[in-house]
């Protein structure tokens, strides 16, 4: 090999594309909601699968409200207390679903809707 294959090869693969703070958030939320709904279709079977994942979509929606309760943010103020509410709701209703009281579905469709939000808004 030639130094200048060696030095293509070694930086060529460094240009990989720049995930913008809106494409982790996406990507986090889709991993979260695909495991939601993967651990509920498996019924009493997944439920270990589903706590552990509610577990994570909770802490994902803790960050988000702090982030949206922080004065700093940059969000217009409607949409950051929609967000905090829609938060609180997440946890509320987590808690119905570890109970077996309700269903994931509420909360695999806050997070879709979030997803379509942070795709459209810009560079998912």
């Amino acid at each position: 090999m030639t130094a200048h294959s060696l030095a293509q090869r070694a930086y060529g693969q460094a240009a990989a594309p720049t995930r913008t703070a809106r494409g982790t958030e996406y990507e986090v939320m889709a991993k979260i909601t695909h495991r939601l709904i993967a651990s509920a279709k498996q019924g009493r079977k997944g439920f270990n699968q589903l706590c552990h994942a509610i577990h994570d979509n909770r802490r994902l929606w803790t960050i988000l409200a702090t982030d949206v309760a922080d004065k700093a943010n940059p969000l217009p103020q409607e949409l950051r207390a929609r967000i905090f509410y829609l938060a609180e709701f997440t946890q509320e209703h987590s808690s119905k679903v570890l109970r077996r009281e309700a269903t994931v579905a509420p909360l695999v469709e806050i997070n879709s809707a979030v997803m379509r939000g942070l795709r459209k808004e810009g560079g998912v």
